[in-house]
């Protein structure tokens, strides 16, 4: 559990980063008409999230959440900054507690 838990922090916050940096350059292309270090950037988020995805997935299956929460996890990599919001909302309302019971036990 710790390694899925390790492995979807990890993810989550490395998938955020590369959306912002790559939102912040999508902004700078209209001053400068350079797509090609986008399409790089937005080619590397793209695969970061699907490896996002594969990671995150298995981890709301083995907490048990619900729909909703399922769908804000897998969904979070797709809007800047929501990974960190997300992560954290996660981390203290389902993992924290989940992780408390596996070392109690």
């Amino acid at each position: 559990m710790r390694l899925n838990v390790t492995l979807y922090r990890v993810m989550a916050y490395v998938t955020g980063v590369v959306l912002i940096v790559l939102c912040a350059f999508a902004i700078g292309q209209a001053f400068t008409n350079d797509a090609a270090i986008v399409n790089v950037i937005g080619t590397v988020h793209g695969l970061l999230y699907i490896v996002y995805l594969i990671v995150s997935y298995p981890l709301t299956r083995r907490l048990r959440l619900t729909a909703g929460p399922t769908v804000a996890v897998l969904l979070a990599g797709t809007i800047p900054v929501m990974t960190f919001v997300v992560e954290r909302r996660i981390s203290h309302r389902y993992i924290g507690p989940a992780l408390a019971g596996v070392t109690a036990r």
